[in-house]
């Protein structure tokens, strides 16, 4: 049965993986995900860790700036699903883009601790892929931040 405790950990290991690729702290990024992570993109591409990992670290991806409204924890077992936004200036094969998406995070417990394995963002209806298109911060009709 999930906890108070396990909700507000899993929030601020939400916290903490944005915060690492802001900060370009990736070996704490990877500390933070399950060997077999399927991070998806908006674009529709997928990487593993590995490949995903070596994007951020060549510079690829680089993150100026997120922020990550969370409308849900569940906790279920040992997985624990985040409902939520992320909203982000990043800069993505050299071009700026400001990021507006739903997004759904899933963790899985296991003897390392909570883990990263899923990121799946889906980009709002109307959301613009240039920096030049929208403002910073974009709105957000969720009631809950962290």
């Amino acid at each position: 049965m999930a906890t108070a405790t396990d909700t507000l950990t899993i929030r601020e290991l939400e916290d903490a993986r944005y915060d690492a690729v802001i900060s370009q702290d990736y070996d704490t990024f990877e500390g933070l995900c399950h060997p077999d992570l399927a991070y998806s993109h908006s674009s529709g591409d997928t990487d593993t860790l590995e490949t995903y990992l070596e994007k951020i670290r060549s510079g690829f991806y680089i993150y100026h700036e997120i922020e990550h409204p969370i409308d849900f924890v569940r906790v279920i077992g040992d997985v624990a699903l985040v409902v939520g936004e992320m909203n982000a200036r990043i800069t993505a094969g050299g071009r700026p883009k400001t990021l507006r998406n739903r997004c759904l995070a899933v963790w899985k417990y296991s003897n390392s601790g909570w883990q990263l394995l899923a990121y799946q963002p889906t980009p709002l209806r109307g959301s613009s892929a240039d920096a030049a298109d929208t403002g910073w911060p974009p709105p957000s009709k969720n009631q809950e931040r962290r």
